[in-house]
């Protein structure tokens, strides 16, 4: 069954910024899939991950968009902490670059979430 963890943590140590997936209900097999979506219904960005058999999703809804903001800016993917493991949101950054780029002015995504995403995302979109 596939699951959604919703992001809600986030930290920078060392310039690199984490994002913490606080689940101690199981031990997670998760591998990056190198793949971010955005849902434009719920204001959010998709990343997904593998875990074997599906796909689970890391939800990064409207109040994450700062830190998300920080991964253009630094040009570089996030971390994920799932417990004493650290894993790279591979291809993290070039999804979101493209994305961002690509939902910019382009009603198919509907017009509140692309005001929404120019909203936040001006200083990259300015560049």
């Amino acid at each position: 069954m596939r699951k959604i963890y919703t992001i809600e943590t986030s930290s920078i140590e060392n310039e690199k910024l984490y994002f913490s997936l606080n689940d101690s209900e199981e031990k997670l097999q998760l591998k990056p899939a190198d793949r971010l979506i955005a849902d434009s219904d719920d204001f959010a960005f998709i990343y997904l991950m593998d875990a074997g058999d599906m796909y689970h999703y890391l939800r990064f809804p409207e109040p994450s968009w700062s830190q998300l903001l920080y991964v253009l800016q630094q040009k570089q993917n996030p971390l994920l902490k799932l417990g004493e493991e650290v894993i790279e949101l591979t291809n993290f950054y070039d999804e979101l670059e493209m994305l961002v780029y690509n939902i910019e002015g382009n009603s198919n995504y509907g017009a509140q979430f692309v005001q929404a995403v120019e909203q936040h995302f001006q200083t990259i979109l300015a560049e």
